[in-house]
C-alpha cells in the first residue's frame, strides 16, 4: 500500500505531467507567475485562466530531513525528505532516494543538486523522486 495524493482539477496538470515523465509547474498567462502547489487563481494578480509550463527537473536542496519513524506504508526507513528549490524559482518538497548510506545517516546537505525521476507506482500513480546529479556522485 503506498500513500496516495489527492487529485484534483487544479492538480491534475501535474500528475498527468508525472505519468508522462514530465515536471509541470502552474503558470499564470495574465502575469506570468509560476506557483508550487497548484491551486485555482493565482495569488500574485487572481487570474483564473491558468496554464503550466515544463520544469528543467534539476533544483537545489534548501532543507531536508531524514524520516526514520512512523512508519509511513510502502516505504522502507529511513527515507530522506527534502524541500527542493527548482531551477525555475518554486519551491517542491519531495522524496530524495538512494540519499541514506548504509550507516542511515544522508548522503546530501543544503545545496546539493538534484534532478527529478519518475516512478510508476501502478497504472494510476507516477511519483516525482529526486535524485543526485550525476557529477556529484
Amino acid at each position: 500500500m503506498t500513500v496516495r495524493p489527492m487529485v484534483n482539477r487544479d492538480s491534475q496538470f501535474f500528475w498527468d505531467g508525472t505519468a508522462a515523465g514530465e515536471l509541470r509547474i502552474q503558470h499564470c498567462p495574465s502575469c506570468e507567475a509560476l506557483r508550487f502547489p497548484p491551486g485555482p487563481s493565482c495569488p500574485r494578480c487572481g487570474a483564473f485562466d491558468q496554464g503550466y509550463v515544463v520544469a528543467a527537473g534539476t533544483g537545489t536542496v534548501f532543507s531536508y530531513v531524514v524520516h526514520r519513524h512512523p512508519p509511513v506504508p510502502g516505504k522502507e526507513l529511513p527515507i530522506v525528505l527534502a524541500l527542493v528549490d527548482l531551477d525555475e524559482g518554486v519551491r517542491m518538497v519531495g522524496e530524495v532516494a538512494d540519499a541514506v548510506g548504509p550507516d542511515g545517516q544522508p548522503e546530501i546537505e543544503i545545496g546539493t543538486r538534484l534532478r527529478v525521476d519518475f516512478h510508476r507506482v501502478d497504472d494510476d500513480l507516477t511519483l516525482p523522486v529526486w535524485r543526485l546529479e550525476e557529477e556529484q556522485r
